[in-house]
């Protein structure tokens, strides 16, 4: 484990003790918690991408606002729907992102994830070809995204206007291609990912079940994708993140909110998403010592390089920065120094 970041699924509305009312305190906010973050000590702000509901939508104004702002953290998405995706325009908003930030744009991509609605990508103009499942086009679309960001021509040239040949989208930012990640549900879309050379993003829950406790579930994820990838023979070292609800409690405010989820969400959960059995991981709430000896035993957590806290984002800039200073205080270090072997 060598970096955490946070992950905020950017939710807003006018419901009771938010505050985070509309859209615009969602997404200022998001850049005062990350300009926090940064002080603080912690290495990402990442933020999740949800068509039709009132979370962020449109993440590269915001990621370049942070980028403007900071100049040390790394900044995400975890992660964008490819299903809704014009691939070229995305290379562009993608490239543009990665030159303000100098070089920090983590961009997690995926199949996506149950929307608000019915057939959502179908609104926004993509519905996959004859023979295509939606998954299929997801994919269609990221690997013309893929070949843009590295530079591949795509576009015919007008002979009136340029030399013969393809055209490549511009902007290009050179290593961009490398720190593209994909948000995987299943231990064979981490080996597909690794075959691509592409980085292992792996959230809360996985869209199968053997039996065995979430985070080893996760770990032999993690396991098949290194595997997979060693043998591509990629040039470059993977990297993989994985997700953890943490909740630090060490004052009122904090067992106001969480001592709830300490007793209620301690264990993983098992449900159906999709139409799959799926996994959930479960919430480490509690004492930060307890949380720290957790974590440090939770498999997935040591076999992964970065780590992704979610943050109750509409409880406002405040009270996620105090949580995140306790967790880079009180649990990290012993993150990174793993299970104890005394």
């Amino acid at each position: 484990m060598q970096r955490i970041g946070f992950l905020s699924f950017g939710h807003w509305g006018p419901g009771q003790g938010s505050q985070t009312r509309t859209a615009g305190d969602a997404l200022l906010q998001g850049i005062d918690l990350a300009v926090a973050a940064e002080e603080l000590g912690i290495d990402g702000a990442f933020f999740r991408v949800h068509h039709f509901a009132r979370q962020q939508a449109s993440p590269f104004p915001l990621l370049a606002a942070i980028a403007a702002r900071t100049s040390r953290i790394e900044i995400g998405t975890g992660v964008i729907d490819m299903r809704y995706e014009n691939p070229l325009y995305l290379a562009e908003e993608a490239a543009a992102t990665d030159l303000i930030s100098g070089g920090r744009l983590q961009l997690g991509i995926s199949r996506g994830s149950p929307e608000p609605a019915r057939n959502g990508a179908a609104v926004f103009g993509y519905r996959p070809e004859a023979g295509e499942t939606d998954a299929d086009m997801a994919r269609r679309h990221t690997e013309l995204f893929r070949q843009a960001i590295s530079g591949a021509g795509v576009a015919e040239a007008d002979p009136r206007y340029a030399a013969a040949g393809l055209l490549p989208v511009q902007p290009q930012s050179p290593g961009l291609a490398e720190r593209i990640w994909w948000g995987a549900g299943s231990r064979k879309t981490a080996v597909w990912a690794a075959g691509l050379g592409m980085n292992l993003m792996s959230s809360t829950l996985l869209t199968e079940d053997t039996g065995v406790p979430f985070d080893q579930l996760q770990a032999e994820q993690i396991q098949l994708f290194r595997d997979a990838w060693a043998a591509a023979g990629h040039s470059h070292q993977p990297r993989v993140s994985v997700s953890r609800s943490v909740l630090p409690i060490v004052d009122e405010e904090d067992s106001r909110y969480f001592a709830g989820s300490a007793l209620r969400d301690s264990r993983d959960q098992v449900g159906v998403i999709d139409g799959l059995t799926a996994r959930f991981g479960k919430t480490y709430a509690g004492a930060p010592d307890v949380l720290a000896a957790q974590l440090a035993a939770d498999a997935a957590v040591q076999a992964a390089d970065t780590l992704l806290v979610t943050v109750p984002n509409q409880l406002g800039v405040d009270f996620n920065a105090k949580m995140l200073g306790n967790i880079a205080r009180y649990i990290a270090p012993a993150i990174r120094r793993g299970p104890s072997t005394s």
